[in-house]
Order: structure tokens, then C-alpha cells, then sequence
């Protein structure tokens, strides 16, 4: 015969185990109800870690910077945009959150760096005890963020894409790139050297996101920014559409798209 008795240690109902249960209980709920920002990531240090060494892989294959200073811009212009559309503040917060991990997958591999950066922003946001909800919304937007290979499915995915694809500026040329003979070497490095002025202008009136973009002529012609910047445009011109507005382009002054 069972010993579980209502005066048995093993009884759940009164027992010292309704108090372990009790407080297994809270500390799910509350774990299901934390907010994660932007602030915890940069405090997270295997976020840290993995921007770093992402940026280390791609320096070694010759890619422009992609570490912390470009997760940064991108992720402060994704919540940007989404703010000034008119998005809900928590909606923001998530493409915010997106930006800053977009590129982590490059630790990795950059070959589907969108889909492992993916999988591994799971890991890292379930661990931090973001709701699950939030955490495949994330997902989508870094899994969708690459020219190649995404969609803006979502408003997060779309504040994303726009965000990363209009940083180009000569900051992201590794300073051992900047030299002549490199420049005339590398089509990349040359128009983002060239890049001497890059922002995101946003009309919410007329729900119009402006690309604004100085170009050193000297340095590379525009159309070598067309020639390599033309998926990234487009996939641009499709996001802008999920929210619900136009992209325009506009290279010295002069509105090009």
C-alpha cells in the first residue's frame, strides 16, 4: 500500500513539497514574464564573445567590419525607424534587439550566417528567459536579414534589413585596407571608403526612409555603389513596403530611386 497519505512527506497537498512546488511555479512565471532590452545583450558576455569572434573571422576573410560598431549602428537605426513609424515600443525594442545580434552566425561560418545566427540568438534569449513568442521574432528578422537568401516577413525583419543594408561609410574599411593599392583592389572597400557621409532620414508624415549618401567620386564612381548594393537595395525597397512606406535613395544630394 502507498505511504502517500495526506500526512506523508510524499503528499502533495500540505507536505514540505508544496512549498518546493510553489516556488518551482513562481520562479517559472516569473522567468516567463522577464523583459529582455538591449541593455542585457551588450551586458551578456557569450553575446560579447560571439561578436568578436565574428568580426575576427570575417577581417580574415578580407570582409569589411562587421563588430561592434556595426551591430550598434544597425541596431540603434532598426529601433529608430520602427519609432518613428509609429510601431509599438516593444516592437522596437525587438528589432533593436535584432540588430545587435544580426551578424553573430559569422562565428561560425559566413556561408548561412543568417541561419546559424539564428539558432544560436535562440540559445542565448531563452537562457536569458525571454518569452518564446518574442524569441522566434527575433529569429525570423536575423534569419531573414541577408540579401541572398531573406524576406522581410515580418516589421521586426523589415526595420532590420533597412538598418543593415544602409551602413556603408568608410569606418568599416579595417584600417590595413585603406591604403591605395588595397582600394583599387577591392571593389568593397573602395565604396565604403568612398562613403564619406551615410544616414537614415525617415518622413513619418509621409512614411517615406530615405537612404542619404555622400560619395567621393574621386575615390569610386556611383555606380559602383549600384554595382554592388543592388540586392541590398532591393530587398531594402521590399521591407520599406511591410511598413508601409516608400524607400528612397539619394546619392550626392540627388535622388537616384
Amino acid at each position: 500500500m502507498s505511504s502517500s497519505t495526506p500526512n506523508s512527506p510524499l503528499f502533495y497537498g500540505g507536505s514540505p513539497f508544496n512549498g518546493i512546488i510553489s516556488k518551482l511555479m513562481s520562479a517559472v512565471k516569473e522567468r516567463k514574464a522577464k523583459t529582455i532590452t538591449l541593455e542585457d545583450l551588450k551586458k551578456n558576455p557569450k553575446v560579447e564573445a560571439l561578436i568578436i569572434k565574428a568580426d575576427k573571422n570575417l577581417e580574415a576573410l578580407g570582409y569589411t567590419e562587421h563588430g561592434k560598431r556595426h551591430v550598434s549602428w544597425v541596431a540603434k537605426n532598426a529601433g529608430r525607424i520602427m519609432r518613428r513609424l509609429g510601431f509599438p515600443e516593444r516592437r522596437a525594442q525587438l528589432a533593436e534587439m535584432a540588430g545587435y545580434l544580426h551578424d553573430i552566425g559569422n562565428a561560425v561560418n559566413r556561408v548561412g550566417h543568417e541561419h546559424v545566427g539564428a539558432l544560436l540568438a535562440k540559445d542565448i534569449l531563452t537562457e536569458m528567459g525571454m518569452p518564446y513568442d518574442e524569441v522566434l521574432e527575433i529569429m525570423a528578422a536575423i534569419g531573414n536579414h541577408h540579401e541572398e537568401s531573406g524576406y522581410p516577413v515580418s516589421d521586426v525583419a523589415a526595420a532590420l534589413i533597412i538598418a543593415d543594408k544602409a551602413d556603408v561609410h568608410r569606418t568599416r574599411v579595417r584600417p590595413q585596407n585603406r591604403t591605395s593599392i588595397a582600394l583599387v583592389n577591392d571593389i568593397h572597400d573602395r565604396v565604403n571608403y568612398a562613403a564619406t557621409l551615410s544616414r537614415i532620414e525617415i518622413d513619418p508624415k509621409n512614411r517615406i526612409i530615405s537612404y542619404n549618401i555622400e560619395i567621393d567620386i574621386n575615390i569610386a564612381p556611383v555606380f559602383e555603389y549600384f554595382e554592388i548594393f543592388l540586392g541590398r537595395l532591393i530587398i531594402s525597397r521590399k521591407a520599406a513596403k511591410v511598413l508601409n512606406a516608400e524607400l528612397h535613395l539619394y546619392i550626392n544630394g540627388v535622388r537616384l530611386a
